[in-house]
């Protein structure tokens, strides 16, 4: 590959990369059933707010025919605001030999096929372990209210249902369960013990439990690590678009040349960045502050609720021991 087509071979790297980025998230986005929402919108500034109304159930009361006709207490129709935090990341420095593609006779495409596959798939493990992250840790913050702790009991069906009840008469709106594959499997033994039908969907690993679609993915926040003494098994019931994924697709690639040693060497680097958003609760600007690292967006304390109710935000959390 002449140095010279570089300029070519950095562009088709960023068109293919960008392409595959969108055809994944439109397949995720249909498996989820919409719970996590990984969307093409763009992202302007360092957070992104979206206004909505507050209820006003409040404003019901009992009236007294015969009582004195005093003034009532007005409710005030107000709106509430999420807000979403923008996270950058980067891939690479990848290196390789220009040489090395003309000595084994492979073609440029190839190369590009190789570098913009898997710069596509770790943009969207980014994007779905760190929307993950923030919603466990923004529901984990609310404790009892969005969080049924099974101790060291075995994880049942009972638990997740019990999980979903922290929701009350609005636990139909959680549509979707997360869990890594432990967790998953360990239903099934319960399923293999019952011997009932779990689901039919050959290899998919996106099925239906209680009702609802689970989403089967190995997110660090999903399990502690084992040396952690608190609960290291977690399950994330979402409500519809409980997570937002905002990408704009800006995706920087840069490939460079060298010269000074015995071989020409080639490096290529990208930048990228993508903004995420929970229902019900606002990125707090103060304490979590911008362009935020892993750490940060997985502090609860970083992220408040903002709904009324807890019954509006993202979701609940059953918590379980494996140990």
């Amino acid at each position: 590959m002449a140095l010279s087509n570089m300029k070519v071979f950095n562009e088709q790297i960023q068109a293919a990369t960008i392409e595959t980025v969108a055809q994944m998230v439109d397949a995720f986005n249909g498996a989820s059933g919409g719970a996590i929402v990984l969307t093409n919108q763009g992202f302007d500034g360092d957070y992104r707010y979206e206004n909505f109304w507050a209820s006003i159930h409040s404003a019901q009361r009992r009236v007294d025919r015969y009582a004195t006709n005093s003034d009532a207490s007005p409710t005030a129709l107000a709106q509430l605001q999420e807000i979403g935090v923008k996270v950058a990341g980067g891939f690479g420095p990848v290196i390789w030999e220009p040489g090395q593609l003309s000595w084994v006779q492979k073609s440029p495409a190839e190369a590009v096929e190789v570098i913009s596959r898997n710069l596509a798939e770790a943009i969207v493990k980014d994007q779905l372990n760190t929307g993950i992250a923030a919603a466990v840790a923004a529901i984990e913050a609310g404790t009892t209210n969005t969080m049924y702790d099974a101790g060291t009991s075995v994880l049942s069906y009972r638990h997740i249902n019990r999980a979903h009840a922290k929701f009350g008469d609005a636990s139909q709106t959680l549509i979707c369960d997360v869990m890594d594959g432990t967790s998953f499997h360990d239903l099934i033994d319960i399923n293999l013990a019952n011997e009932n039908t779990l689901f039919q969907a050959g290899n998919v690993r996106i099925v239906s439990i209680l009702g609802r679609r689970v989403v089967v993915t190995d997110a660090p926040a999903l399990r502690e690590s084992p040396s952690s003494t608190a609960n290291d098994a977690k399950i994330l019931s979402l409500v519809a678009g409980g997570v937002t994924i905002y990408d704009g697709s800006d995706v920087i690639t840069n490939i460079a040349s060298s010269n000074g040693k015995l071989r020409i060497e080639t490096t290529f680097q990208a930048d990228y960045t993508f903004g995420v958003a929970l229902k019900g609760y606002q990125w707090d600007t103060s304490t979590g502050g911008k362009s935020p690292t892993d750490v940060e967006l997985a502090t609860g304390g970083n992220w408040d609720k903002v709904a009324t109710s807890y019954k509006h935000t993202a979701g609940v959390l059953t918590l379980y021991e494996t140990k």
